[in-house]
């Protein structure tokens, strides 16, 4: 149960609702991580702005790294509820749910191309230990393993983010979804 109020949709009025069922034509379904957001309708707004352009937007970086990097992040994290969205997320583009499941125990046994495992190390790094990482053993692999800076700052803005929304999630107590956060729109 989340630890502060949250307007369900039947109860939205006004702009709540206006997002909420813009978020159910856009996005084919209202998360708990945005209902969590209720009360500050703006916020959802900012967010899904926010989340569209780093999972979305046209970046050097596919669409399954995106998804790969947030589970990496949110396995980091223990956000069971993150891990699960993207989980199946990055499902959709692999295919292949016992490597997806293989990822969140640990991404170094997963076989990976190098600048899939790069990214990971990165993922993993910037979450755990933020003021460890640097140039020489972070940024430079990535570089020599085809990485134009574009897709290297991509990789930063989506490991933030997920970071940021992993404490939203469990610092407020956004429970998963009966669904296990399945059926949105991927592509």
């Amino acid at each position: 149960m989340p630890y502060i109020e949250v307007i369900e949709h039947a109860q939205a009025e006004g702009k709540l609702k206006e997002v909420y069922d813009h978020l159910l034509e856009t996005r084919g379904k209202l998360a708990e991580i945005h209902k969590i957001q209720s009360l500050n309708p703006e916020s959802i707004m900012n967010h899904m702005d926010l989340y569209m352009t780093i999972m979305f937007g046209q970046s050097p970086l596919k669409r399954y790294q995106r998804e790969m990097i947030a589970v990496v992040v949110s396995a980091v994290n223990d956000c069971e509820y993150c891990q699960t969205h993207h989980g199946a997320a990055l499902n959709h583009f692999w295919k292949d749910e016992a490597k997806v499941q293989a990822l969140w125990n640990d991404y170094e046994k997963v076989e990976l191309k190098e600048v899939d495992l790069l990214l990971c190390r990165y993922a993993a790094a910037l979450t755990s230990a933020p003021s460890k990482v640097n140039e020489a053993e972070h940024i430079t692999p990535l570089k020599e393993a085809g990485l134009v800076e574009r897709a290297v700052l991509d990789a930063a803005l989506v490991i933030a983010y997920f970071n940021f929304v992993n404490r939203l999630v469990l610092g407020l107590g956004v429970q998963l979804e009966e669904d296990k956060g399945e059926g949105y729109k991927y592509d």
